[in-house]
């Protein structure tokens, strides 16, 4: 028996159904639990990795006693790599030793060449920039024993500080050079006057600084009052760097070492600024310090085709944008092209800037200070709240007329059984032990009425019936809220192999100025879309997102749009007589129907005689063959 198959077996009828609708298997209702454990062992939809991504951690324990294996610790990681056949701890033990022969930046240099700094090797992908995972290992490796959710501090807050550097000694040498102009690289207003505005750096904090003392064992003391000097200089940033690199604790040669490595990147020169590298660099490391942590795909990165996706559908370039759970690097920091639309007013002369209100809160402090930094770094204003989304709403009274937003999928552990009675679940009572429809009427909750909002979600939102999630789904459709969902394709995320989708509400069909659309909803299927940018991640194309934007945008009335018309296998716009016909399953592919087959030009009663003729032609041929291998079978005495 496969081990996929054995940790299936282990599973309830109810939860391997519910993993089918996770990885979108169909036809398994009333079938028998043999059945559908076959049916899914079978599935090459689901490799075990996905398969373990999927199941917490009580489920992962079962797995690894039905296997034999050891079910002790409480990380998930650890109970993964057991029922992958790796051992976590050992190569983590081999990594270090390969890579503290010598400092990692000398080893960089031995295997590619040369001193240069670690450049994007692949400068126009979103789903890589090419060095993340070689940057990672060798920071990984300088961890030693220390827990990853201490290490995660230290090698991001120095990754904060180059970034900040970088952008300073570009601004600088350019300031430099103009000294005969009246220019004064040292005063600190021609950086907070810049267009966009940069951090002043005082000369204690300048990575040049830094890294020429890296090996000096005050270096911890040294990294401490440059975060303070920073924090004094530039008041946005008051209370975002960490500052306890100096603890004895913290390993003086190895924080030495890393600041070696971090030296041989860039993050915060314009080119780097530009792809957004510090967000992408932080979101890798983040998702492998999750791992670490064992709580792998709780915060996930948006991949920035999906946040330009929502962005260029929704169009939120005027109003109050909120994101209630902003993550790392967020709808806000993520997406240039959000960024250059708050900075230019999308075209109409700069005049969006001073219309827009951010808005946010994050959970994780980290995470928290990261979005706080990123929003500073470029200069955009923004409300971003430390706390709980459900259990200390920041933003009570808030309605806004945009809402972006990555929620964390199928969260189990929200402590949705203290909220039974919450004053948002106005279409019912989310199950307490997921939270996917608690983020949904949370965002429908501070639409203003004529807000829009654009979500990703789990697909299993747009099926499931389990704990009253189906009557939950069918009050939305009934209220008339959902205004069009998109089916994405796999492979989009770094860190979950969950399949995902996006939902669009609109509080007001009727106004916005577009057409009534009351009535009615959009389905887009963009599942075959987009293109493999490496051997494990897909990104969608400019092409992709202009055609998905349009397509929405010329069905709700924009006149610039064009025409819409509906498209066999790509879009439907459908009613909520057809809605309720499906049993207020949302799945786009029930929608838009099979791709049109192009005609090939000939004709019906000719194509069906070339058929036929060759169908008795490979019916002859299977015969001979039948017969050759029978008289084979009958020379070696198995003929009866």
């Amino acid at each position: 028996m496969t081990r996929k198959r054995l940790i299936l077996e282990g599973l309830t009828r109810s939860r391997l159904v519910d993993v089918a609708r996770t990885f979108e298997i169909t036809g398994l209702t009333g079938r028998s639990k043999d059945d559908i454990v076959a049916a899914l062992a079978r599935s090459r939809a689901i490799d075990i990795e996905s398969l373990l991504d999927v199941l917490d951690r009580a489920e992962l324990k079962a797995a690894c006693r039905a296997a034999q294996l050891d079910d002790g610790g409480r990380r998930k990681a650890d109970l993964v790599a057991r029922l992958l056949g790796r051992d976590a701890h050992a190569a983590a033990a081999t990594k270090a030793t390969e890579e503290h022969t010598t400092p990692a930046p000398r080893q960089y240099r031995q295997r590619h060449g040369g001193t240069r700094p670690m450049t994007n090797t692949t400068p126009e992908s979103g789903a890589t920039i090419g060095y993340e995972a070689e940057l990672w290992r060798m920071a990984d490796a300088l961890r030693g024993a220390m827990d990853a959710a201490e290490y995660k501090h230290v090698v991001l807050g120095l990754i904060f500080l180059k970034y900040i550097s970088d952008a300073f000694e570009e601004l600088h040498a350019k300031l430099e050079s103009e000294r005969a102009h009246g220019a004064d690289p040292e005063d600190p207003d021609e950086y907070r006057g810049a267009d966009p505005p940069v951090f002043w750096v005082p000369r204690e904090a300048r990575w040049a600084h830094i890294k020429a003392q890296a090996r000096q064992p005050t270096i911890g003391q040294l990294v401490d009052e440059a975060m303070e000097g920073i924090e004094r200089d530039n008041p946005a940033l008051k209370g975002v760097l960490p500052k306890d690199y100096a603890r004895p604790a913290l390993d003086k040669q190895r924080l030495g070492q890393l600041i070696d490595l971090v030296s041989n990147i860039r993050v915060g020169d314009a080119q780097s600024r530009s792809k957004d590298v510090l967000g992408r660099v932080y979101e890798y490391f983040l998702s492998q310090f999750a791992s670490a942590e064992g709580k792998k795909g709780g915060e996930f990165y948006t991949p920035r085709c999906v946040v330009k996706l929502l962005v260029e559908m929704l169009e939120p370039y005027r109003g109050r944008v909120y994101d209630p759970c902003c993550g790392s690097s967020g709808m806000f920091v993520q997406s240039v092209e959000f960024i250059r639309a708050h900075r230019t007013g999308n075209g109409n002369g700069g005049k969006a800037r001073a219309d827009i209100s951010i808005y946010g809160q994050e959970l994780n402090y980290t995470t928290w200070r990261l979005a706080r930094m990123n929003l500073a770094i470029r200069g955009i204003e923004g409300q971003i709240a430390h706390g709980d989304t459900f259990h200390n709403d920041r933003h009570p009274d808030l309605k806004a007329d945009f809402i972006l937003a990555n929620p964390p999928f199928n969260v189990s552990d929200w402590g949705g059984e203290r909220l039974r009675e919450d004053q948002r679940w106005k279409f019912g009572v989310p199950p307490a032990k997921n939270a996917n429809f608690a983020w949904v009427q949370h965002i429908i909750h501070h639409l203003a009425p004529t807000g829009t909002a654009g979500f990703v979600l789990a697909n299993g939102s747009m099926s499931s019936n389990q704990s009253g999630e189906g009557e939950i789904r069918k009050a939305i459709i009934e209220a008339d809220l959902v205004d069009c969902m998109i089916a994405l394709p796999g492979q989009l995320f770094y860190s979950t192999q969950i399949p995902a989708c996006l939902w669009f509400l609109a509080r007001d069909k009727k106004n916005k100025g577009f057409r009534d659309r009351r009535g009615e909803v959009l389905f887009i299927d963009a599942r075959k879309m987009g293109r493999m940018v490496d051997r494990t991640h897909r990104e969608l194309t400019d092409e992709d997102i202009a055609r998905i934007a349009r397509t929405y945008h010329a069905w709700r009335g924009e006149k610039e749009a064009g025409k819409y018309e509906d498209v066999p296998g790509f879009c439907k716009s459908a009613t909520l007589d057809d809605v309720r016909k499906h049993g207020h399953v949302l799945t786009p592919g029930r929608y838009v129907g099979a791709e049109a087959v192009e005609d090939d030009g000939e004709p019906f009663e000719e194509k069906m005689k070339r058929l036929t003729a060759t169908l008795r032609e490979q019916q002859a041929e299977a015969a001979k063959l039948d017969a050759a291998i029978a008289a084979n079978l009958k020379e070696l005495g198995y003929g009866g």
